[in-house]
């Protein structure tokens, strides 16, 4: 099994994307990210915008974020197993602290960086 995290990522004013959840994903040396607009729930299709690839440190961190750009604070972390990874769907069963089912991000628009998240107890 490999880990994930979501940080409540809490930002200064001046900072464009405002607080949000980074969702991160254990894949090889980095993690797979996506800054999600509001809290994960069930029910719910939450705006995601991906992200680069992050350090696998942020598995563990809880902290200030380099260049001023806020805190992070571990909101959810556990293991997941991967269901599907293509370019319309990034979907994995999630076992976590709050979240136990089936996370699901799909792209909004084709080449776009905006994607559409799910989540699913079920």
């Amino acid at each position: 099994m490999f880990r994930f995290v979501i940080l409540l990522h809490e930002t200064p004013p001046s900072y464009a994307r405002g607080t949000h959840w980074d969702l991160m994903f254990e894949q090889g040396a980095a993690l797979r990210t996506w800054a999600l607009a509001a809290e994960p729930c069930a029910g719910a299709t939450i705006d995601a915008e991906r992200l680069p690839d992050h350090r696998r440190e942020y598995l563990d961190y809880e902290g200030p974020v380099s260049g001023e750009r806020g805190h992070v604070t571990r909101w959810d972390w556990g293991t997941f197993e991967l269901t599907s990874d293509t370019a319309e769907e990034f979907a994995a069963v999630v076992s976590g602290q709050r979240l136990r089912g089936r996370v699901r991000l799909a792209p909004l628009a084709n080449g776009d960086q905006r994607w559409g998240f799910s989540f699913d107890p079920g």
